[in-house]
């Protein structure tokens, strides 16, 4: 069987890369815009109405304004925005959040894609919560550094000019008004009651990110141990295709002396570890940002929605 899917916004980072996972299936047809009708409404309406799954790769306006153009009950979205990831009647695009979330992604027709500082920190903090060692109540903070491909094509322009100014050359923590756009997300699919402490980084690496979570152990229920907080965590993703939950005090990286931020570049994959004291806890967890942090994510939600194997097209 063949599936009809259409990206509206594909000349952005995001929907190039949706597309290079599109090229090579044999069971996807991709409808096209023509370049002088990229801006045409009644032609962008007409190909969202005629996919089986429209992949919106726009700025939250536009993408509330394409969802708004849906008169087809069949066709599925998945929005790659901000608009509608903490929306009632749009479902989460994490397969992996807690148990039942791929049969909600099977049954809906308007899924969110969720944004890439936010899926590595719920995928981090989530089973900590369901398992009962974090309370909802835990204020959590987080750090996230990624590299500059997340900021879209403005930046990725600003990053590889040549010579790169010195200001470009050393990391950049940014969000410091503290309202960063994934907060609200983050908050609500971790079930935490407040939204953490969030400090986003950028630094002159193309692809990459990882998330940190620094815990007291006195943040947990009484006496939670590190060996149940990464027990926790590895139940938590039993079987899971695309987490690996890597050993407890991570031996290879202890070594080395450094974390890898950019691990799992080119791969659907999140690598979660856990690093620990007698007192404290490090949850740390790191994917890339343009495949499960964004294009890869979107694509393996597609396939749940659609019924095919979850990781056809994904590495």
């Amino acid at each position: 069987m063949t599936f009809k899917v259409f990206v509206d916004g594909q000349e952005g980072t995001t929907g190039l890369r949706i597309h290079e996972y599109l090229a090579a299936r044999t069971d996807i047809e991709v409808l096209k815009i023509d370049a002088d009708k990229r801006k045409d409404p009644a032609e962008r309406a007409r190909l969202l109405n005629a996919a089986d799954v429209a992949f919106l790769c726009l700025p939250d306006a536009a993408s509330r304004e394409a969802a708004a153009m849906i008169t087809n009950p069949n066709t599925c979205l998945i929005d790659a925005s901000t608009a509608h990831r903490t929306v009632p009647g749009w479902t989460f695009g994490l397969p992996e959040l807690a148990q039942g979330q791929r049969d909600a992604i099977r049954a809906a027709k308007r899924i969110a894609n969720p944004g890439c500082h936010a899926s590595a920190f719920i995928l981090a903090v989530r089973p900590l919560v369901d398992a009962g060692l974090l309370p909802p109540s835990a204020a959590v903070s987080a750090t996230s550094i990624t590299g500059y491909s997340g900021g879209g094509k403005s930046m990725i322009a600003e990053y590889e000019q040549q010579p790169l100014p010195a200001h470009l050359q050393a990391p950049r923590p940014y969000g410091l008004g503290l309202k960063h756009k994934h907060l609200p997300e983050m908050m609500a699919h971790t079930g935490l009651a407040t939204p953490p402490v969030f400090m986003p980084i950028v630094s002159s690496f193309y692809k990459g990110l990882a998330v940190s979570v620094p815990l007291h152990l006195s943040q947990f229920t009484p006496g939670t141990t590190p060996e149940a907080v990464h027990a926790a965590i590895a139940a938590h993703y039993e079987g899971e295709r695309f987490i690996r939950v890597m050993p407890l005090r991570d031996a290879a990286t202890l070594e080395g002396g450094f974390f890898d931020v950019q691990g799992c570049n080119d791969t659907n994959r999140v690598d979660v570890f856990v690093f620990a004291s007698d007192t404290q806890v490090l949850v740390m967890a790191r994917l890339d940002n343009l495949g499960k942090g964004a294009s890869g994510a979107a694509v393996q939600s597609m396939n749940v929605h659609l019924g095919v194997e979850e990781s056809l097209g994904l590495v």
